[in-house]
């Protein structure tokens, strides 16, 4: 199994330092209660007056209808593959308040807030997601009715690791690549956006 565990600086939550997007995974089934928590999960995320503007379209290769439907929805590059996740999913977001109709700009960050809990819950269970911004979002509304009002946010595959070796050797090569970050200096600073502070400095 590929271990892809994060080198951080200071010592994140486990669950963290191991998630990670793999591009192989295997075709053993998630179990349909599993499934079931990651995607209550996603519905226990913060969000905007509590509005949950999260939506998600699933498919399963329990019924190859639907999920060729929704793999016909992604990128080649991405089905290439995709197609070998026991789970497929889109995720939605619903862009204007319930309470009052106006536009949720923070929609889009919430549906993100979501995805990140459905991951982690994920991880928790010995399973893998990979997001993808690679699919046709035009396809993805014609072919699921979405209403207006509501927009495409990302692909997702799910399930349990697969071994690097089923994939192309350009896909193995992403695969097995070393995990790398932007030093947390670089991105979290105080004062003005052209004249900034670094909060943090890194540790020797």
């Amino acid at each position: 199994m590929t271990n892809k565990t994060a080198d951080t600086l200071y010592p994140v939550e486990e669950l963290l330092r191991e998630r990670w997007s793999p591009l192989a995974f295997s075709e053993e089934p998630v179990e349909t209660d599993k499934l079931c928590i990651v995607l209550e999960a996603a519905g226990w995320a913060a969000s905007s007056y509590n509005e949950q503007p999260w939506n998600f379209i699933v498919a399963t290769k329990d019924n190859p209808t639907e999920f060729q439907r929704l793999l016909d929805c992604l990128a080649e590059g991405n089905q290439e593959w995709a197609k070998n996740a026991p789970v497929l999913m889109i995720s939605v977001a619903k862009l204007n308040f319930e309470r009052n109709g106006a536009e949720n700009r923070h929609a889009f960050h919430d549906v993100g807030a979501a995805t990140t809990t459905l991951a982690i819950q994920a991880m928790a269970l010995g399973l893998f997601i990979h997001q993808m911004a690679g699919f046709d979002v035009a396809k993805a509304k014609e072919v699921y009715s979405i209403p207006d009002g509501y927009e495409p946010v990302a692909a997702i595959a799910l399930g349990y690791l697969g071994d690097p070796q089923t994939l192309s050797e350009r896909l193995q090569q992403r695969e097995l690549a070393l995990r790398s970050r932007k030093p947390l200096e670089t991105y979290v600073f105080s004062g003005s956006w052209n004249q900034v502070s670094p909060v943090i400095t890194s540790q020797d």
